[in-house]
């Protein structure tokens, strides 16, 4: 209990003590107690605190100042922003462990159109964070006007955040351990990354170059010819919550039906889709994902080299890979990066069983009698050798009776 909450309770408790004479005080003692303040109850009782605890002391918050001076957003909050806000987020390649030093991922989403850049980290850390969203900077159309963050310690520091505010752009944050209040980025964290990245464990500068490969591809395809829904309103009518949303279209198609949105800004983004090819995009991410899959570490922890199994068999061209495309969904998941390293089968010895000796006999009482039970069957066993067999025998028996039954039915 806090000393806020002792120093309310004393007045109470004292009397009680005393009454049934668990407690005598003198009156200048007395006063002492009474007049304690919160902050003296709290210094006094630090080592018997740290003792209850099992000798671990509260670990202090890291950039807490830092933290405190940066206001929070909600979900809420936006407000249809113009294009220019963003919520940014990372992601882990780490498997199944986040022990050791491993690849991050970077994610950036516009708030008005939906337009998601990604970016590979080597680790994380304040300077290639500043670097990264420096670089996403000239990958935007348009000029970043805010972004906002989790409460992660590689944003909430004294590099990202001064650098923002000397960058004249508005800095925000969500609440601890709400990540609705950042559902734009959350959503494009599984739609964009984990599809395309999987779950797996990346590590590596020639890892990280092949990704910048990877996400310079995708994210021409995802923001140009890849449709998603934007929420246009949601109420509560009682215990339901409905939901309405636009009709799905393009980051690239917002933009352009966005008043915002200059002129100029515009024109460049059609003459781009004009220039791409969707077929070449998609060629160049499957053979971004066949060279990563050959890099992935699915074992956390244990370093292994490139997997021969899997070895690249990206097309050549864009055109061949047009013809293989509808034709590779009877082989199930056909990117490289979810793949699974395939484990060899451990056989199982099979250890004796005490009916082993007398399944001859079981088969010829099923054969006279197909109707016998397992309990018929344990209590037979159980007359001519009753210090092998009873009642504890049954599920044995009963196994015994499952084989045979289908030994039958495939012989039939």
């Amino acid at each position: 209990m806090c000393g806020k909450r002792l120093k309310v309770m004393v007045p109470t408790l004292l009397p009680a003590l005393e009454q049934h004479g668990r407690l005598r005080l003198g009156q200048a003692d007395r006063d002492r107690v009474l007049a304690i303040s919160a902050a003296t109850i709290d210094r006094l009782l630090v080592d018997v605190k740290i003792a209850a605890s099992g000798g671990r002391r509260r670990r202090a918050g890291f950039y807490s100042a830092i933290r405190r001076e940066v206001p929070i957003r909600t979900f809420n909050d936006w407000n249809s922003p113009v294009p220019g806000f963003c919520e940014v987020d990372m992601v882990a390649h780490g498997g199944t462990s986040v022990a050791g030093s491993f690849i991050q991922t970077l994610t950036m989403v516009d708030i008005a159109t939906g337009w998601t850049e990604c970016l590979p980290l080597l680790t994380r850390e304040g300077s290639l964070v500043v670097e990264a969203i420096n670089r996403a900077q000239s990958l935007f159309p348009w000029l970043l006007r805010g972004v906002d963050f989790d409460n992660d310690s590689a944003f909430m520091n004294d590099v990202v955040v001064p650098w923002y505010r000397e960058q004249k752009l508005e800095v925000t944050r969500s609440r601890a351990y709400k990540k609705n209040d950042q559902a734009f980025v959350e959503q494009k964290n599984g739609a964009v990354v984990r599809r395309l990245m999987g779950y797996g464990r990346f590590d590596g500068v020639e890892t990280a170059r092949v990704m910048g490969r990877l996400y310079a591809a995708a994210r021409l395809y995802v923001n140009f010819f890849q449709p998603s829904f934007k929420l246009k309103e949601k109420r509560r009518e009682g215990a339901k919550v409905i939901k309405r949303y636009h009709p799905p279209s393009t980051p690239y198609e917002r933009a352009l039906a966005h008043p915002k949105v200059t002129a100029a800004v515009k024109k460049r983004l059609r003459d781009q889709y004009r220039s791409l090819d969707p077929v070449a995009l998609l060629a160049e991410i499957r053979a971004t994902q066949n060279e990563l899959g050959n890099r992935v570490d699915r074992r956390a922890g244990q370093a292994r080299g490139l997997q021969s199994a899997h070895a690249s068999n990206a097309p050549v061209t864009a055109a061949t890979f047009a013809k293989t495309l509808g034709k590779r969904v009877t082989a199930g998941e056909p990117r490289a990066t979810h793949r699974r390293t395939r484990r060899p089968y451990k056989t199982r010895v099979r250890m004796p069983s005490k009916l082993d000796p007398h399944i001859a006999a079981i088969e010829g009482w099923l054969a006279e009698q197909p109707q016998l039970t397992a309990l018929t069957i344990v209590g037979r066993l159980s007359e001519t050798h009753p210090e092998e067999f009873g009642a504890r025998q049954h599920s044995i028996v009963q196994r015994l009776l499952r084989a045979l039954s289908i030994t039958v039915a495939v012989l039939l």
